[in-house]
């Protein structure tokens, strides 16, 4: 708990410090002055005031006690008096160019940190499973496209464009993309034997997929990598216990099913259940280079609504990894197509849930955040600057969302002055933040719904 209390807190803290400096930064470069630069509200904790600014800047520096946002307060006559000497420091006094320049600054800023997180992963590396599939899940698009577990995938892509496939997480990605895009997606499968590679074409536009969550993995049918069909650490007690199966056994079938890997093994025990009873089943294990027949009665356990087989025992061997790592220049590259990635799959996402073609279950808040910052970080430093990334990419995209009280609505403010060349009233000014505050409310609140719903329902 107290892990993803201060992940949380250090993951919003980067990002928000970002964002306003870019803010910050920019509106320094364009000659306005900065009365307050502040990471969160509410009662002040810290502030202090260095004594070397730029010229003609006097900036108050505050971090407040709740750290759900920041802000950039800048001199603007609109806000308050200003000296007659000071107007030329003055926000609103300033071209449009400058303007637009100050308020895109903050979102830029998130989509760069993501682009600087993506490229100290690629050069540190991190260490993925290998892209050789797991049998899989019965009539799935995968089995219907041929495939039967203990492929390893080289290349992949869309429209005949194939390009290397590094690790199983890179090849997830892509199908997600896919499924979320409907487009098809060619594999190249490594040939073993002497044999050539061969290609087939996994059809994602089949599935209409609205999520990206386990359901539509299951509907693909490719849910985890492959692992070797060995039994792990035996439970006292249990069904594996009872049948004599042993640590390091290897299994060969279950019955007349050839079993290929760990989740394929996982599946045959969980379905074993019929009627309220487990079936005996006669398994062909592998112990110290030779086969025995083993009867296992797996025990019945209940989960949610449905009956399923156990065997009290670690079954499926952790799968063969590899170091994804990239050099100096290529690692900056794939950091920054990772970024347009990812900005490009969640406007796309953003614009379906507005026409109703994805579901409004993507939206997630302050709880689920939360939750994620504490696995990633339990998880290492690597998957920890890989979670920065994706929220910052969320950050950057959100605020150019052209509602106006967020950074996007002051840029289409902007873009209306620029083509007609007057600004916005202050009559239609309020309205459109009143509109804005309200759909922003509505948005946050099926997030904490979400997020409930994910965490507790």
């Amino acid at each position: 708990m107290m892990l993803t209390v201060i992940a949380f807190i250090v993951a919003l803290g980067v990002l928000i410090a970002v964002h306003e400096y870019g803010h910050y930064r920019v509106a320094v470069a364009c000659g306005v002055k900065v009365l307050r630069f502040s990471i969160g509200f509410g009662k002040t904790l810290y502030r202090w005031q260095p004594r070397r600014q730029h010229a003609g800047q006097s900036t108050e520096f505050v971090i407040g006690a709740f750290p759900f946002g920041g802000y950039v307060k800048m001199l603007d006559e609109r806000e308050g008096p200003v000296a007659p000497e000071e107007r030329h420091l003055a926000f609103n006094t300033q071209p449009l160019r400058s303007r637009a320049a100050i308020v895109a600054a903050g979102p830029i800023a998130n989509l760069l940190l993501a682009v600087l997180l993506y490229t100290l992963v690629n050069w540190i590396g991190v260490q993925e499973p290998v892209a050789a599939l797991a049998r899989p899940v019965a009539a799935s698009l995968a089995e219907q496209a041929g495939l039967h577990g203990g492929e390893h995938i080289t290349r992949a892509g869309f429209d005949g464009d194939l390009e290397p496939v590094q690790s199983f997480e890179d090849l997830r990605w892509r199908m997600t993309r896919g499924a979320l895009d409907g487009r098809d997606l060619t594999l190249e499968i490594a040939g073993d034997g002497g044999r050539p590679a061969r290609q087939l074409v996994l059809p994602l536009s089949r599935i209409e997929a609205k999520d990206a969550d386990a359901q539509m993995f299951r509907k693909i049918g490719i849910i985890a990598p492959l692992s070797r069909p060995e039994i792990g650490e035996v439970m006292p007690g249990g069904a594996a216990a009872r049948a004599g199966l042993r640590s390091g056994d290897l299994v060969q079938s279950v019955g007349a099913t050839d079993i290929v890997d760990g989740q394929q093994l996982r599946e045959v025990i969980r379905s074993s259940v019929e009627g309220g009873q487990a079936h005996r089943q006669m398994w062909q294990v592998e112990r110290a280079g030779h086969i025995i027949p083993i009867e296992v009665a797996p025990d019945v356990r209940v989960e949610g609504t449905a009956k399923v087989g156990r065997i009290g025992a670690y079954v499926g061997a952790l799968p063969e990894t590899v170091t994804v790592r990239q050099g100096p220049i290529d690692g900056v590259w794939r950091g920054t197509v990772r970024t347009w990635e990812v900005s490009a799959l969640t406007v796309r996402m953003m614009g379906r849930m507005v026409v109703g073609e994805a579901s409004l279950r993507n939206l997630s808040g302050p709880l689920t955040i939360a939750d994620y910052a504490g696995k990633s970080a339990s998880m290492g430093f690597t998957q920890y600057l890989l979670f920065l990334a994706l929220i910052s990419v969320s950050l950057g995209v959100l605020n150019l969302m052209p509602l106006p009280v967020l950074d996007g609505g002051h840029l289409m403010y902007y873009l209306w002055e620029g083509l007609t060349g007057k600004s916005v009233s202050d009559a239609w000014m309020e309205r459109l933040q009143r509109g804005g505050v309200a759909l922003l409310l509505v948005m946050m609140s099926i997030a904490l719904f979400n997020d409930v719903t994910r965490l507790f329902g």
